[in-house]
């Protein structure tokens, strides 16, 4: 592929709730410019864009599809993206790279969660976008109806259509360009008059198109106010600024799959969303504190890696945006968030599968380098002798985990590995060691999600996976004062053992243990005091009540006798352990809880039964509120109570629903839940032992 400069390039994000068309839209994009001579199809699997064996499978995509579109001497990045709310994590990475979006929005359904959601991702990266109302050609497709579900976006811009749609469903021709007044059939190359039923609507519409370009420029606004004519290099002009700035969003029709609209929009992007060399500079953490860099080739470089991925035939891929200067093919960079120099070797611009070698690549444009060492999601790479760091994303907590097992001992040695490989990949999966309840724990967006990662671990790492539910992390502690006293004595013939220890433990608020030597007279030397304080540690790690670690304990030794040829280390720690155990029994324990803060967005409509589904939970509600249509709920549930919560929320809301959670604190569990909680434990440990 040839090189591109950074003033014809241009980097859209393709966004939308899950089927909204984004991969054909693609498809159909890069048939038009010549790239590919059919165009393939989601249900057959032969799409440029989804070419994983999982994806075809599915028949849906699963991670972000970089495709560069070339056409008319100008090269469209286009960023194909998940719709499937799992996959959240691929837009925000997608969008972090992008200069702009296209929102799609399926003309039957109009606006749903996902795109709400996509919606406020974009608002938080601050991009132009345009709408683009797919499937314009479907029997149920409704123009003014779609068009009426816009106001559910949350935005105080106004969306402006800049195409009528010349017939609709199955008579759906083509699209009226209110730019040129000209109708354009289905290869868009082709202008004809408008049809004269389309002419009073056309020009109704022009107007408000006329009138959003004015408000785009103060120049233009004085002329059209003064009554003049605004040629259509102002008209053009003026609505680009107001897009830009977020002021006006263009409203776009196409059928992707009959080729309709494909050409108009394509020339859109180039005519009205930015280059890169027309974002504001770029915000970087240097040496001497925060600085900023022009989008341009000339400047020092400054690189994102905004995905890696792990490919069974070149190992690992790591995709990258350059921002400022330039990244030559055979190259060393030095990857700032690491501390370490990368060789690059040939950089490739992808297009789905296939590796478009390239020489140089300016800044602005998109690409990727395989197999580099140290380099993973998130870091920057720059010059060794400018040091710069650019800012990565915010990505939501997890909402589903799993417990992971190996499938066979080989598994097992290589499982780790795999694991912490995914996770680098996606900065929405993670994992940890929980050990209080001795499981590896796999924490990602939802089932499918999972799921997918699972596979992944089999089909690119050969490691076979297990899952189950994960067992709560729950804790032990007091809530009153307990003392015991206890002797150990052994004697074998040699010299015995011998050790008494007398201990009181008491709650504690602000830390999870504390040991103190309270002992007056030397009763019990110094020196055995780390015995038992390791004595005690190891009933806090395995508990006391149902095998649970033991937190917010102060324990404190204050008498024991010891014997001068019998005690010894040993003997000490097991008095310690036991006397800890006896106090423990005697403090009043309880079990701690995990609680979640939690906050659900579901519509007003499904409130009622939201809530409903709530009280069964144990949940507090903290605060209740309505937005467009939309309620929040805040609320405090413990995390035994919403382990699939993700997957409950979707049926009670059809899919509609969402939610975040964070950790808030541990709190005591109901006694009537602890003793089930405790009989099962003891019920499990005694079936690992027998």
């Amino acid at each position: 592929m040839k090189e591109y400069a950074t003033d014809v390039l241009r980097n859209v994000a393709l966004v939308s709730h899950g089927g909204a068309g984004k991969t054909s839209l693609v498809e159909a994009m890069l048939f038009m410019s010549g790239a590919i001579n059919r165009i393939g199809k989601v249900q057959d699997g032969n799409t440029v864009s989804d070419f994983e064996e999982e994806e075809i499978r599915r028949n849906i995509s699963l991670s972000t599809g970089l495709l560069p579109v070339e056409y008319e001497n100008h090269k469209l990045n286009i960023l194909d993206t998940p719709g499937f709310a799992d996959f959240i994590g691929e837009v925000i990475s997608a969008l972090r790279a992008s200069d702009a979006a296209l929102v799609l929005v399926d003309s039957v359904a109009g606006i749903e969660v996902g795109t709400e959601i996509v919606w406020n991702y974009c608002d938080q990266f601050e991009l132009p976008r345009f709408i683009v109302l797919c499937k314009m050609d479907r029997d149920n497709a409704g123009f003014k109806r779609t068009m009426a579900s816009l106001k559910n976006l949350p935005t105080g811009a106004t969306f402006i259509p800049v195409q009528l749609p010349w017939g609709e469903k199955q008579n759906f021709k083509g699209v009226i360009d209110l730019f040129t007044m000209q109708a354009r059939s289905a290869d868009g190359k082709k202008s004809d008059p408008i049809p004269e039923e389309f002419e009073e609507s056309a020009l109704e519409a022009r107007t408000n198109l006329i009138e959003a370009a004015a408000e785009g420029d103060d120049e233009l606004l004085e002329k059209y106010l003064d009554g003049e004519e605004l040629s259509s290099e102002e008209i053009s002009r003026g609505f680009k600024q107001a897009v830009v700035s977020g002021q006006f969003i263009p409203v776009f029709l196409t059928a992707s799959t009959a080729n309709i609209g494909t050409i108009p929009l394509m020339e859109a992007i180039m005519e009205l969303l930015p280059s890169p060399a027309k974002i504001a500079p770029i915000q970087a953490q240097g040496a001497q504190g925060a600085e900023e860099l022009e989008p341009s080739s000339s400047e020092t470089l400054a690189a994102i890696v905004w995905k890696t991925t792990a490919d069974p035939f070149v190992g690992k891929l790591t995709y990258l945006r350059v921002y400022s200067g330039t990244l030559s093919s055979d190259s060393k960079v030095w990857n700032q968030s690491k501390d370490a120099e990368e060789r690059l070797g040939t950089i490739h611009v992808l297009r789905g599968k296939d590796q478009l070698p390239v020489k140089l690549l300016h800044a602005g444009d998109i690409a990727t380098v395989s197999k580099l060492s140290e380099t993973g999601t998130g870091d920057t790479l720059c010059d060794k002798s400018h040091r710069v760091t650019l800012k990565i994303p915010n990505y939501p907590n997890a909402l589903y985990s799993v417990a992971v097992m190996p499938k066979t001992q080989a598994d097992s040695t290589k499982m780790g590995g795999a694991l912490t490989r995914l996770s680098e990949e996606d900065p929405t999966l993670s994992w940890h060691q929980e050990s209080s309840t001795n499981q590896t724990i796999l924490n990602g967006m939802g089932d499918q999600h999972i799921d997918v990662a699972i596979r992944k671990a089999e089909s690119k790492f050969q490691v076979g996976l297990n899952t189950e539910t994960p067992k709560v992390p729950y804790r032990e502690t007091i809530t009153s004062e307990g003392s015991a006293a206890y002797r150990h004595k052994k004697q074998t013939g040699g010299s015995g053992q011998f050790a008494e220890v007398h201990l009181r433990i008491l709650p504690l608020e602000d830390k999870d243990f504390e040991f103190k030597n309270k002992v007056v007279g030397g009763s019990i030397s110094s020196g055995y005091m780390p015995a038992i304080e390791k004595g005690v540690r190891g009933v806090l790690k395995l508990g006391a009540l149902a095998g649970y670690p033991i937190s917010k304990v102060r324990v404190e030794v204050f008498d024991g006798k010891e014997h001068p040829v019998d005690s010894k280390a040993v003997a000490f720690e097991i008095a310690g352990r036991e006397a800890f155990k006896l106090a423990f029994a005697e403090a009043s324990p309880v079990m701690l809880e995990p609680i979640m803060d939690i906050e659900i967005t579901v519509p007003q409509g499904n409130m009622g039964d939201v809530l409903g589904d709530l009280n069964t939970r144990r949940a507090r509600v903290q605060g209740m509120e309505s937005d467009r249509g939309r309620s929040v709920v805040t609320a405090q549930v413990p995390l035994a109570e919403i382990v699939r919560y993700v997957t409950d929320l979707r049926s009670i809301t059809g899919g509609r629903g969402v939610f975040s959670m964070s950790l808030s604190h541990y709190q005591v569990v109901p006694p009537h839940v602890a003793e089930d909680i405790i009989a099962d434990q003891k019920k499990s440990i005694a079936q690992e032992g027998g």
